[in-house]
């Protein structure tokens, strides 16, 4: 086979099957950013390669995936922080005008090159540790020219470095103040006419199902109009409440329903039927010093795919390492090693709807790796504050 490169002399960890599909004296091709050949290097047909590299002995995963983020977005919310370890809570917050309506006022007073600008430094910390694909959502515009300048500044992010950025629009992420009294009139400006302006920018639509979001039925009707308009959907549930958001995702063919701690069995079950990733997002657990776990057990029983992702936000996970979201799922949430390299690779692209295309080296991915130094697996989700990272290697580069 005639190849661009060859990665030998590689310990495979390529999350095909339901482990970690790990490759003893494994070997990589690639041609055109494409996977060729992935397997035991004394299995692999012969090859013509440009360029063949040695990865001597260490271990290769796919690159990571990070599938829920808010990447992008104007100021930050230390302020609010150092409130709640004074007692207030995110509710209160909320309600006094703070929260994402806070960082809605700093979104819309920033230039789309501002936003580029102070998000390029919080992406660059996720591809230093070998992210190669991220979702990145909208909603702190809370205005059809807004919610559409944050899709832009998050495309443009993807031209500036190299990684796949999937945009996310979350125009129903909080009430903007001047639709204060009037929640539905707002959910038709969503569905009528952001949803409409922005199909061309975004590949997925989300919504906040919460008692300080939106209610479920509202939720709903974001979604169908999402799917009127040919968009994926996907939906934040179960935070902070038993709504029962996740059951609502489900029935629409959810891609994703995110955060769960308060979900039932029930929400759980709906979910593995309908094929719905459950994204736990232990950095928000963490922040937030929240006392009730996503419920594990249930999402085990009736094999609910699990992806873990930072939630990189300003107000309740202001974290840009998925490395550190791989020890916090196993720590907090009692996740197998497995399950959370599963849930930053394979499960990460379940839930963008991207299976096809990465999340396991295997031929006719995409060419995506990250080659750590280290051998064993484990070693990824044990440490703390480490990055072992050796090469990131995007579309075969």
């Amino acid at each position: 086979m005639k190849c661009d490169a060859i990665w030998k002399d590689a310990r495979l960890a390529t999350m095909t099957g339901e482990g970690l599909g790990i490759v003893e004296d494994g070997l990589v091709a690639q041609r055109d950013g494409v996977i060729l050949y992935a397997g035991p290097r004394d299995a692999a047909p012969p090859a013509d390669a440009v360029e063949t590299f040695s990865c001597e002995g260490r271990l290769v995963t796919p690159g990571l995936i990070d599938c829920h983020t808010h990447l992008v977005h104007g100021g930050n919310r230390a302020n609010e922080w150092a409130m709640r370890l004074e007692g207030a809570s995110y509710e209160d917050i909320a309600r006094a005008g703070g929260g994402i309506v806070s960082t809605m006022r700093a979104t819309r007073a920033a230039s789309e090159a501002d936003l580029i600008g102070t998000a390029l430094p919080r992406l660059d910390a996720l591809i230093a540790e070998g992210v190669t694909t991220i979702e990145i959502k909208s909603g702190y515009g809370l205005s059809t020219g807004d919610e559409l300048k944050m899709l832009r500044a998050a495309r443009a992010l993807g031209e500036r470095r190299r990684v796949r950025v999937e945009p996310t629009f979350l125009g129903a992420h909080a009430l903007p103040p001047e639709y204060r009294d009037d929640s539905d009139a707002y959910i038709d400006l969503v569905c009528n006419e952001m949803i409409p302006a922005a199909a061309p920018l975004a590949t997925a639509v989300d919504a906040f199902c919460e008692g300080i979001g939106f209610s479920p039925a509202q939720c709903a009707r974001v979604l169908e109009a999402a799917r009127a308009h040919g968009l994926a959907v996907k939906l934040h549930a179960e935070q902070l409440s038993a709504l029962h958001g996740s059951a609502v995702a489900a029935r629409h063919g959810a891609l994703s329903a995110d955060h769960l701690e308060h979900a039932g069995d029930e929400d759980v079950r709906a979910m593995a039927r309908a094929g719905t990733v459950a994204v736990l997002l232990p950095g928000a657990y963490y922040f937030m010093r929240e006392t009730r776990l996503p419920p594990i057990d249930a999402m085990r029983r009736h094999r609910t795919r699990i992806a873990l992702a930072t939630d990189s936000n300003p107000g309740t996970s202001p974290t840009t390492s998925l490395l550190l979201m791989l020890n916090m799922g196993a720590t907090l949430f009692g996740l197998t090693v497995v399950e959370a390299l599963r849930g930053v690779t394979v499960n990460a692209a379940a839930a963008l709807g991207l299976t096809d295309a990465i999340g396991t080296i295997e031929a006719g991915k995409a060419c995506d790796l990250a080659i750590w130094n280290v051998g064993d697996p484990a070693e990824l989700v044990y440490r703390l504050g480490f990055n072992p990272l050796h090469q990131r290697i995007k579309d075969g580069r």
